[in-house]
């Protein structure tokens, strides 16, 4: 039996009513971000919005989580494929590993492939800084067709 991992996961709150379907499903099948968890088993212990910008719910949502066992945050990939991205992503990451000594990974699903040709079109990406953003949940074509 795989040891847990318990994350929580903090949505853009554009996307309040997003079901999770995504999130859930490439947590499952340890897609995009979750692929970190190919030695563990993940249990999500939270899931909500981050309350709108500037980030309202961060502080509080963190320390919920984090009491519910957290070890891992998961900011969601709305954050980073929305028009536009997130302000406040890094701000978000660097206060809830200070705060709460949690590991906070940007992103969830497989960045969907009409977000990536969108966002690539736009040129929005194309800042060094959002390399190591997008990463964790880059994925195959195939995959991220799979997302849409």
């Amino acid at each position: 039996m795989k040891p847990t991992t318990k994350i929580g996961i903090i949505i853009c709150d554009r996307y309040r009513r997003c079901a999770g379907g995504k999130c859930l499903r490439s947590m499952r099948n340890r897609e995009g971000a979750f692929s970190i968890y190919e030695d563990t088993e993940p249990e999500l212990v939270g899931y909500t919005t981050c309350e709108g910008c500037p980030g309202g719910n961060i502080e509080y949502a963190g320390e919920e989580m984090v009491k519910n066992g957290a070890t891992v945050i998961h900011l969601a990939t709305g954050m980073v494929v929305g028009y536009p991205p997130c302000p406040y992503i890094d701000t978000f990451k660097n206060f809830l590993e200070k705060r709460y000594g949690v590991q906070v990974v940007i992103g969830t699903h497989p960045i969907p492939r009409k977000y990536l040709d969108m966002h690539t079109h736009l040129g929005t990406w194309a800042d060094a800084a959002w390399q190591p953003r997008i990463a964790p949940t880059m994925a195959d074509e195939a995959t991220r067709a799979s997302y849409d």
